[in-house]
């Protein structure tokens, strides 16, 4: 368990991030990471090949996939088009390649490379204000679960967390943890002090506690994983 919840003293606000990480990150500490896939074209090695699969859930989703495929090759510097590829290739994933613990199918992985792909492309064209809600569903394709590049997980949760308004403690602690998951300790103690200050008044001084501990667990996880990680 991240937090101890069970003290009568614990603040709603550390209970909302508890709960919206336990949430986040489905069991362990992060879930978040990447693929990728080229054939044919420049446009059709970024977009990649979809379709599949049966069921009207299935076909709905393949023809949104068809729609946005036929914007972005008609118009490859459509930013919202890539946008709206990589959410449908996402949710594509989650119908035949998703298991019940969480983790994707190699078939599964490969929708999600997709997904990451046309993601990238929409980052690509540096649009003014990037897709929050392709974003978010980026931090769980990220995942260990999913792609596992939690880098690229980071750098979603950064384009969620600053476009939330007004400023969100939770979010921040959220990105804190993951930051530190993903070995970025800088960007996590910027995240956690940000956290913080936003934080009521009463809870600040156990949310740095906490974070403080995320962040040692994290540095002993990583180097439990180097150390179990045979020599290439």
């Amino acid at each position: 368990m991240l937090f101890d919840l069970r003290g009568r003293g614990r603040r709603r606000t550390v209970q909302a991030i508890y709960l919206s990480l336990a949430i986040l990150m489905g069991g362990g500490l992060v879930l978040f990471g990447i693929g990728s896939d080229q054939s044919g074209g420049l446009v059709d090695g970024l977009v990649g090949e979809d379709g599949g699969g049966g069921g009207s859930a299935t076909e709905s989703l393949d023809e949104q996939i068809d729609a946005q495929l036929a914007k972005t090759r008609a118009n490859p510097k459509d930013a919202d088009a890539w946008a709206q590829l990589a959410i449908a290739r996402f949710r594509r994933a989650g119908i035949e390649g998703q298991q019940q613990d969480g983790t994707y199918t190699a078939a599964g992985k490969r929708r999600l490379g997709l997904a990451a792909a046309a993601w990238e492309r929409h980052l690509a064209l540096d649009p003014k204000k990037p897709d929050v809600r392709a974003a978010n569903l980026m931090v769980q394709a990220y995942g260990v679960q999913g792609l596992n590049q939690l880098n690229n997980a980071v750098n979603a949760k950064q384009i969620v967390t600053q476009a939330e308004r007004p400023p969100s403690s939770n979010l921040y602690a959220q990105l804190a943890v993951l930051a530190y998951q993903a070995g970025d300790n800088r960007t996590g103690d910027l995240a956690g002090t940000r956290a913080v200050d936003l934080a009521p008044k009463a809870d600040r001084k156990e949310l740095r506690q906490q974070l403080d501990l995320l962040k040692q667990q994290a540095a002993t996880d990583r180097a439990q994983q180097t150390a179990t990680t045979p020599a290439s």
